[in-house]
């Protein structure tokens, strides 16, 4: 495949090298005249290690060339790659200029290019910039449309400065986004070569994950410094107590956790987060990070009010009261903290749940049920089809596939909110609402 690549900086640069170390014909595009020399002479305009030699090689195999011409590296490739910075500015806000500056070449070399021809954006963007900036430009410039003339692409690159041929070579997956099955198939093509899955999302899901990516990262550093602190200030070692946490990879390293629904309640967690907060505070060490979760968790509780509220409906009808399925542990349940604000709020809220129903009965929890909550306690009902029928609002705050059935029967369901995406196929519209999607 004869590849162009817009902007021979890092990444631009090392895709350069990497692409055509599979085989690929590339063809460099730079407004600066000295990186197309360094890249003619074989050599690399950036340090990293390999990327010089195979620079030279595939400029000596004919493979690699870059130029100052965008016309001719559009007019000779099926695809081009935008590898330009987008740097941020001093509100946040990122600089997208060298991005309209790439999309304004590309667009004025297919205004006179007959054969249709793919753009893959590969510079970090925040989600929507490709449906707002990149398509608009590319279609002002060339005077032809989007998805009949070209097609736009995103392919994030996911590159550590120091190990970036390593990390394109043997990658966790490859992203691309696109909304085109014919943009898709090209850019399939081009990562075939690799050992690693490709993964296909829409454009603005694939703009998305980069950033998350990325923030997870900051994430995790912040919360590895601040466990740090705390050990120093203990006098434990902190290495080790972190080298068993990365042990367990079926909670703490996986996906268990990472899956956005409703609040997170129960016995453990709010108890050991404030524990540990207050110990930080009395051997003054700021845990900015720790201390932040407990009131990120309450927001979301927030967020759940609100969407109920939002409605404008009084009968509301709740099927789920544990802190999560397959318990009856109501200790502090995010679903307790919502019906609550909604009862105070005037709502007539009717209660289902199965497992806090029989916990009511004769379980562990039939003295806290009746002692601690007997405000909530004489709202449950006893039939899931009673709270269904007499809602105008029906809140899934757990996942239940009794709950998914009941629902699915139901000819003229009420206003559905899910809070835990108990009917996994549904999106947000006007009979659904769900609470991150």
């Amino acid at each position: 495949m004869r590849i162009s690549v817009f902007g021979l900086g890092y990444v631009g640069c090392v895709s350069s090298a990497c692409f055509s170390d599979t085989g690929h014909e590339v063809i460099g595009v730079d407004t600066n005249p000295l990186k197309v020399e360094i890249i003619n002479d074989g050599r690399s305009p950036v340090v990293e290690p390999g990327v010089e030699d195979l620079i030279g090689r595939a400029v000596k195999d004919r493979r690699v060339r870059a130029t100052t011409d965008a016309t001719d590296a559009v007019h000779n490739s099926d695809l081009s790659l935008v590898c330009v910075g987008t740097p941020g500015q001093p509100n946040g806000s990122l600089d997208l200029s060298y991005v309209k500056g790439a999309c304004k070449q590309i667009g004025l070399a297919l205004e006179s290019k007959r054969r249709f021809h793919v753009i893959a954006i590969r510079s970090t963007m925040l989600p929507g910039t490709i449906e707002d900036t990149v398509v608009p430009t590319l279609e002002v410039f060339s005077g032809k449309k989007n998805g009949r003339d070209f097609a736009v692409a995103i392919n994030p690159e996911f590159l550590r400065e120091g190990t970036a041929i390593a990390d394109f070579h043997h990658p966790p997956f490859t992203l691309i986004g696109s909304d085109d099955e014919e943009s898709a198939a090209i850019l399939q093509r081009l990562y075939a070569p690799l050992d690693a899955p490709v993964l296909t999302v829409g454009v603005k899901e694939a703009e998305m994950v980069k950033y998350v990516c990325n923030c997870f990262h900051g994430l995790k550093v912040a919360f590895a410094n601040e466990v740090g602190a705390l050990c120093k200030a203990f006098g434990i070692d902190s290495h080790r107590v972190m080298e068993v946490f990365c042990k367990d990879e079926k909670l703490n390293l996986s996906a268990y956790y990472l899956k956005p629904g409703f609040a997170f309640g129960g016995s453990c967690l709010p108890k050991d987060l404030r524990a540990l907060t207050y110990q930080a505070k009395t051997a003054d060490v700021d845990v900015a990070l720790l201390n932040a979760i407990l009131s990120s968790n309450r927001r979301h509780i927030e967020r759940g009010v609100d969407m109920v509220l939002r409605t404008g409906k009084k009968r509301i009808g709740v099927l789920g009261l544990s802190f999560k399925a397959g318990t009856d542990d109501l200790r502090e349940s995010p679903m307790v903290t919502l019906i609550e604000t909604l009862i105070g709020k005037g709502m007539q809220v009717m209660i289902f749940d199965r497992e806090v129903e029989l916990a009511r009965l004769f379980g562990a929890n039939k003295t806290y049920i009746e002692q601690e909550i007997p405000h909530i306690s004489s709202l449950m009902k006893r039939r899931l089809d009673e709270v269904i029928e007499q809602s105008e609002v029906i809140v899934l705050t757990k996942r239940s596939d009794e709950y998914r059935a009941a629902l699915e029967q139901v000819s003229h369901p009420p206003l559905i909110i899910d809070l835990a995406r108990v009917l996994e196929t549904r999106r947000s519209d006007a009979g659904y609402q769900g609470i991150g999607w």
